[in-house]
């Protein structure tokens, strides 16, 4: 009885380090797929109006930063990075407040994030929600960003393409 409790404690500790390396490795996986965003793009808004965003990679290449330029005074940075074995970012708003958000979904040409806390966001407060970026070739990508404001959302749709 002894031997099958044992035997069985270890079935379940390999099967849960296992599962640990595949969650790492898909969290490492959507890295190197947002890394492979780097450089410039432009393109436009869902609204038509001209957009720039800016990725590269800094800290030794242990964070990511996108900037999208183009909309006035409010600029904004995102930051991505892994924390242990999943891949989060925090998006610095021209809300004036600071979303953190961790990915719930990707795949080889997608990742999609979605809010987990922040600073500077009260009860009810604007910000952003969700954000799925989706590279159908290395060559152009698209951004969709999801603001949520008092229980409703709106959304942002940016289609970009690589400047060479």
């Amino acid at each position: 009885m002894k031997l099958i409790r044992n035997l069985t404690a270890v079935a379940t500790l390999i099967v849960l380090s296992a599962s640990l390396v595949v969650a790492e490795s898909d969290a490492h996986k959507s890295f190197d797929l947002l890394k492979g965003l780097e450089g410039n793009w432009a393109g436009k808004n869902q609204q038509g109006q001209p957009i720039q965003v800016t990725f590269r990679q800094t800290a030794g290449g242990s964070a990511l930063m996108s900037e999208i330029l183009g909309r006035g005074p409010e600029n904004m940075i995102t930051m991505f990075h892994m924390d242990g074995d999943r891949l989060l970012m925090t998006h610095y708003c021209g809300a004036g407040n600071q979303p953190r958000m961790k990915v719930i979904s990707s795949d080889a040409k997608s990742v999609s994030f979605e809010f987990f806390d922040g600073t500077n966001i009260g009860p009810g407060d604007g910000h952003m929600q969700h954000v799925t970026f989706t590279q159908p070739d290395a060559d152009h990508h698209v951004e969709e960003w999801v603001f949520l404001d008092h229980g409703k959302e709106s959304r942002e749709v940016f289609t970009l393409a690589r400047v060479k």
